[in-house]
């Protein structure tokens, strides 16, 4: 009698499993990271809340730091995805040219995907949380590092090139963070306090009509102080 042999596990197939765990588990993290911070968010009420055992969740992060970084690498990473092909298209352009109106629009690009980013794109309340805690200085600072090295590095340092470029200053001048602070800080509270905006608006909500007009208002100021500050520069007018 010939004995059936039972087919290999494939490998590939293994992995796959594996990946989609981990992310189940990376998910929840967030989840439960933000809605408790970092110390109430125990390693055995995520792991529950993603459908495993105790132990899975150490084979894959042996701790909860570990499972906090992996939490703050996901994020970092699928921000960037959004981001990075207009980081490199803006930096191109401010490597290759002095045109104003062409350096102008390479931030209003940036601007773009900021708020698209803020304002258009779902996100559960425990997500937005998550980023409230990190940026609270509460929890590890991992996060803050693994933001920075990945997303908000990058996007700053194009940014104020920009800005540094049409105004005539270094780009780690105080001056032209301030700037970049500044244009940047017209949408920061459409994105931290959208309830607050929209009864201020007496909206119900973000929807795609409401969020061009919010970009549009945004760009036209941009423009506005961007020209400003250039002609300052060419007229010898400084703010300091």
């Amino acid at each position: 009698m010939t004995e059936t042999k039972r087919p290999r596990r494939s490998t590939e197939g293994g992995y796959a499993r594996g990946e989609e765990t981990r992310l189940r588990i990376i998910r929840s993290a967030i989840e439960l990271f933000g809605e408790h911070g970092f110390v109430a968010a125990s390693t055995r009420d995520i792991a529950a809340h993603a459908g495993v055992n105790a132990p899975a969740l150490q084979y894959y992060f042996e701790n909860k730091d570990g499972v906090y970084r992996a939490c703050a690498e996901h994020l970092a990473d699928e921000v960037w995805s959004k981001f990075e092909p207009v980081v490199r298209q803006s930096k191109a352009t401010v490597e290759s040219t002095d045109d104003m109106a062409k350096l102008i629009e390479a931030f209003i690009d940036l601007q773009c995907v900021m708020i698209d980013k803020a304002l258009a794109t779902p996100s559960a309340p425990a997500l937005k949380l998550f980023f409230v805690r990190e940026q609270d200085g509460q929890e590890p600072q991992i996060a803050t590092e693994t933001f920075q090295q990945r997303v908000r590095g990058p996007l700053n340092s194009v940014s104020t090139q920009i800005i540094a470029k049409i105004c005539g200053t270094a780009p780690r001048d105080p001056l032209t963070v301030a700037r970049l602070i500044t244009l940047n800080g017209q949408f920061v509270l459409f994105h931290m306090m959208p309830r607050n905006v929209l009864a201020l608006f007496g909206w119900k909500a973000f929807d795609a009509e409401k969020i061009e007009f919010v970009k549009q208002t945004v760009f036209a100021n941009t423009r506005a102080l961007l020209r400003s500050w250039a002609s300052e520069r060419n007229t010898g007018i400084s703010e300091r």
